[in-house]
């Protein structure tokens, strides 16, 4: 091999390790961090917020702000109070950062439980202008139409739906009753439409709790009362609840989302107020993320491709006591996040196609005139690396 052969392999190498640390350095730098997105086109809080198939749908929630004095902050909707409700349900697409109107929920309502299954939204409970509900109302995207079900036994609202398998289950909440804080756990099969009871929750002292699932098991996670910093781990195996580590700070109408461990490690995200816990299930153990942009109560997220969407909510001022809903739209990108770049796919390949050009060319000399093909003069990157693939499928088949 000549020396120029030599140098521009040692030039190849260590362009493609610059290019690698390179992007590497990108995925390092987005990692717990927060972006603004374009809002909502309706300022609403206490929403639903679920994905479909890459989409996030926000409905619901209460779309005018009001005075509640010396209240927590997202306990202003409690009770009998009444509220400006809506049944607006927007469309969210992440890769155009665009949103679009869909049909409306039939019953406008707000701090309801929402859940996926077999890509249909499930929206139950929740508070109506002026009183607490069960209804039970399904929601397709695909035909952007929606479909009335049985409603829960237990009227109730701030409270979360998990699902776990093929059942959806319905755990805690609030009564109309200011002192009315539930421990029941329902549970809902999409497929019969027909509702059951589980083992209900060790504490009820509490509403506005964040949810989430992750292996099987559903985490309920703070809440508005003494216990707002309490972790209920419910098992739906074995039909059992034990705690767990409580977070290191309160969570009062926040929300959660667990990642996959596909592009981020799996971790549980609560969100809510200020504070961005993150929970590791495997361990249970908390750490505290980036704290997020927009302080606010009664937010909805939701994930996609284990990137965290944070939507709506609203402001609380305590003295004297103002509240108004956000259209706000934030997306968190989590700790130890790695998007899919396919050019790392991409460049090792080319690099070895180049390096056979290159060798080639050099073996050209003695391999012209001799009656044998040998290299091709001219030889490119592309063409080597056409016949590299080639060469490797027919290996493969045989």
């Amino acid at each position: 091999m000549s020396s120029k052969t030599k140098t521009s392999i040692t030039l190849l190498l260590a362009l493609s390790l610059i290019l690698l640390t390179f992007n590497v350095t990108l995925v390092n730098a987005t990692e717990d961090s927060w972006a603004t997105k374009v809002p909502m086109q309706q300022a609403r809080s206490g929403l639903g917020v679920a994905a479909v198939n890459g989409k996030i749908y926000a409905i619901g929630g209460v779309i005018s702000g009001g005075f509640v004095p010396s209240s927590p902050g997202s306990a202003v909707y409690a009770g009998k109070t009444p509220v400006d409700v809506t049944g607006s349900n927007e469309e969210y697409d992440p890769e155009t950062d665009t949103w679009t109107y869909k049909a409306a929920m039939p019953t406008p309502r707000a701090v309801f439980a929402i859940a996926v299954y077999q890509n249909k939204i499930y929206c139950l409970g929740g508070k109506t202008s002026n009183s607490y509900t069960g209804v039970n109302e399904v929601y397709d995207p695909a035909t952007d139409t929606w479909e009335t079900k049985t409603s829960m036994p237990t009227a109730r609202a701030f409270l979360r739906a998990s699902v776990v398998g093929d059942k959806i289950y319905l755990i805690g909440g609030h009564g109309l009753s200011p002192d009315e804080f539930l421990l029941v756990n329902e549970v809902y099969d999409p497929v019969t439409d027909t509702w059951s009871s589980s083992e209900p929750m060790l504490s009820g002292t509490l509403f506005g709790y964040a949810s989430a699932v992750c292996d099987n098991k559903i985490y309920i996670i703070g809440g508005l009362s003494q216990d707002h910093v309490v972790n209920q781990i419910y098992d739906t195996e074995t039909d059992t609840w034990i705690y767990g580590t409580s977070p290191p700070s309160g969570v009062g109408g926040g929300a959660a989302a667990t990642t996959t461990g596909d592009l981020a490690p799996k971790r549980i995200y609560v969100i809510g107020n200020t504070n961005v816990g993150v929970y590791d299930p495997d361990t249970d153990t908390w750490s505290n993320g980036t704290q997020i942009l927009t302080t606010r109560f009664n937010l909805g997220v939701a994930i996609v491709n284990d990137v965290l969407y944070a939507i709506g909510g609203h402001t609380y001022s305590f003295i004297p006591g103002n509240y108004e809903p956000l259209a706000v739209n934030e997306q968190y990108t989590p700790i130890g996040y790695i998007p899919e770049f396919t050019s790392w796919i991409i460049l090792p390949l080319l690099l070895a196609a180049t390096l056979v050009a290159l060798l080639c060319k050099q073996r050209l000399p003695k391999t012209a005139g001799n009656g044998l093909d040998g290299c091709k003069p001219k030889l490119t990157a592309l063409e080597a690396c056409h016949r590299l693939v080639l060469s490797e499928r027919q290996k493969s088949n045989t």
